[in-house]
């Protein structure tokens, strides 16, 4: 009997498109996965999975929008708030959008309105902020819950669910693979958090460095998590030197990172190649005992 593969995809904004190499390796290995959990903008291409995109689906259907500015900027403006109340509840935040519409303006048809509908179990992780918790959702409203996981702090407003206010889901667990550890066989975790580089050695402006120190603090709490248990399988794709608000470099991002697919496809390899020879000795001994 073959073993069950599970994969978590980590939170990283535009890092994220990265994913995609992920999902078309798994495709092209025949490998659909019985488990996935996602961050923020990992749990966007997990519910695309789980709803039965193939990797060459959402690959397309990203170019399809995120290569042609025009087209980012038409859903842009149907993402506007609907009323002049709206835009300035709380006050004017002029750089907090809301979530909820640019998901709304931007995600694929095919990714459906709840977890119910998706085709493989997915776990969507967010950060109860009054809570000081990690909230995890696998039932009911799906784009709320990838709303939530994906409001990052300064850019997008939080979340109101079940009455607590949600905010990024990396901020808690970046590549939230111990979620579904015991749910397969073989666990994938793709972190694409990346870490700040000095690029044209310039001084990092005060975005740069908030971006940044939660990069840090993210990888922080990757390499914690990473002390206590490991997937089978950990991959990460050259993705620091673009910013998490990088999308409309989706094809130079591409590119860049398209050797993830080949390094994925190894490590699969020598992962099953492993548990085949650990079962041969396995028959073995019970037939010598």
């Amino acid at each position: 009997m073959s073993p069950t593969f599970g994969i978590a995809f980590g939170g990283g904004g535009a890092r994220g498109l990265a994913h995609i190499h992920v999902i078309e390796a798994l495709d092209e290995l025949g490998i659909r996965p019985v488990a996935i959990a996602g961050s923020s903008i990992g749990a966007i291409m997990g519910a695309g999975m789980a709803a039965g995109m193939t990797g060459k689906d959402i690959h397309d259907y990203a170019r399809s929008i995120l290569g042609r500015r025009a087209e980012v900027a038409s859903r842009m403006w149907r993402a506007r708030p609907g009323t002049i109340a709206e835009a300035m509840q709380n006050g004017i935040r002029v750089s907090q959008f809301n979530v909820e519409r640019i998901l709304k303006a931007f995600l694929p048809e095919a990714i459906p309105e709840t977890f119910a509908e998706l085709k493989i179990p997915l776990k969507v992780t967010a950060t109860d902020y009054f809570g000081h918790k990690l909230a995890v959702f696998e039932e009911g409203d799906l784009h709320s819950a990838l709303a939530a996981s994906a409001a990052i702090p300064a850019v997008f407003r939080p979340v109101m669910r079940d009455g607590r206010l949600l905010i990024d889901g990396g901020i808690y667990n970046p590549v939230p693979f111990d979620l579904i550890e015991n749910d397969a066989d073989i666990i994938i975790g793709v972190d694409v958090v990346g870490a700040p580089e000095e690029a044209d050695r310039k001084q990092p402006t005060s975005v740069d460095l908030m971006f940044g120190a939660t990069q840090l603090m993210m990888q922080s709490i990757i390499a914690n998590k990473l002390k206590q248990c490991r997937p089978d399988i950990l991959v990460r794709p050259a993705v620091s030197k673009f910013r998490v608000l990088d999308f409309l470099k989706i094809d130079t991002l591409m590119n860049e990172t398209a050797d993830i697919k080949d390094e994925l496809k190894r490590q699969v390899e020598r992962v099953l190649e492993a548990r085949n020879g650990a079962a041969v000795k396995g028959r073995r001994g019970k037939k010598a005992g």
